[in-house]
């Protein structure tokens, strides 16, 4: 039943009464069920995200997923995308159970909108990880059933006056844990094989272009051992979603420029295919 500005029944009054700024904690009260559930049935199968992988740069911190998206053995789908911008200044990947995790950060970023209008300012970038650690803890549930939902969570602190050393990644466990990472992070199935990478590639003093090809790089050796990590696909022009966050916000690259790394990388392969 709705009222006349179609709201649910209740939902307006308990809209006026006092409370916290969360928009999570007031949706508990007034209608609970629209907040992510999990599936009756945890057996079923069900499309997973898998790899995202973040790293620091001079001036800000970029965010990477691949396009894969498994169920079971079966590659469900080959362009999902996985990395989401969450407010003005902060980046989201998803690994895991990719339904709930896409409900989640929709609910993320209405959260954050929510607390601006209310509070008249933004959270500061710790604020919003713990924020997101809280919504994590709340799926604890449905993750012991093994809908499990791990983001990688990477912004610019825009509190920090040197902007050099103002990008911050955090990564989170199932039960809501959080934890600041230094340099670079990455997460889900071809994790392993990312960081591997990342820990030979990255180095201080990158720019934002040298973050962006060291991601790619790292996604692409993550693909070569993990077969739930696609790779580029030329044939189909599916690249990663790569987006960065600096102080003049969010943006993602373009496929375009994308394309250029990808096509470097291979032919660098193909010099060196055992490497």
């Amino acid at each position: 039943m709705t009222n006349e500005l179609g709201a649910p029944a209740g939902l307006l009054r308990y809209a006026t009464l006092p409370g916290s700024s969360s928009f999570t904690e007031f949706l508990s009260a007034a209608a609970p069920q629209l907040l992510p559930q999990a599936p009756v049935s945890a057996s079923a199968q069900l499309r997973h995200g898998t790899t995202i992988a973040a790293a620091i740069y001079d001036g800000g911190v970029v965010l990477a997923g691949d396009r894969r998206a498994t169920m079971g053995n079966l590659i469900a789908q080959r362009d999902i995308e996985k990395v989401f911008a969450t407010d003005e200044y902060s980046l989201v990947g998803i690994a895991g159970t990719a339904g709930m995790a896409i409900e989640i950060v929709r609910l993320y970023q209405v959260e954050l909108e929510h607390y601006e209008k209310i509070e008249g300012t933004q959270l500061t970038l710790d604020g919003k990880a713990n924020r997101l650690a809280t919504m994590i803890r709340g799926n604890l549930t449905a993750a012991m059933q093994g809908l499990a939902v791990v983001p990688l969570f990477a912004g610019f602190d825009t509190d920090i006056e040197d902007a050099s050393g103002a990008g911050r990644i955090y990564s989170f466990d199932v039960a809501g844990g959080r934890y600041a990472e230094q340099y670079y992070d990455s997460v889900g199935s071809g994790s392993v094989f990312a960081k591997g990478s990342l820990k030979k590639l990255w180095r201080p003093g990158l720019d934002r272009d040298g973050a962006i090809r060291v991601l790619v790089e790292a996604l692409y050796d993550a693909a070569d051992d993990d077969s739930a990590t696609g790779g580029p696909d030329l044939t189909r022009g599916i690249y990663p979603v790569v987006m960065s966050a600096s102080r003049s916000g969010t943006e993602r690259v373009p496929d375009e420029q994308l394309e250029g790394i990808a096509r470097t990388i291979l032919d660098a392969r193909r010099q060196r295919p055992g490497a």
